[in-house]
């Protein structure tokens, strides 16, 4: 494997792992401003920041010019990239 490939696999796994904590965050901060309200504002002490609570009208989606699909890791019940697609392609995959 050279050095790219290692350095692409590294870097995906970190970017997994912050998507699992992102996500993980965001569910911790939706129950918060739930409980907080609607309109609801509150300003950070440190930074002076003001944020209002709102319920927003839509999200904000960004695309990538090139991303990646990866098979399921052991435990997940599917991946993005299917195994059989991957085993096709000259890959073991363990059953």
């Amino acid at each position: 494997m050279n050095e790219k490939q290692k350095k692409f696999l590294e870097l995906a796994k970190y970017s997994e792992q912050l998507t699992d904590k992102r996500n993980e965050v965001l569910k911790e901060l939706e129950a918060v401003m739930l409980e907080l309200g609607v309109n609801t504002y509150l300003q950070d002490e440190e930074t002076l920041a003001v944020y209002k609570v709102i319920e927003p009208t839509g999200i904000f989606v960004g695309f990538k010019k090139i991303d990646y699909k990866r098979t399921a890791f052991e435990g997940e019940r599917q991946g993005s990239l299917s195994k059989k697609e991957a085993e096709e392609k000259g890959f073991y995959l363990k059953k």
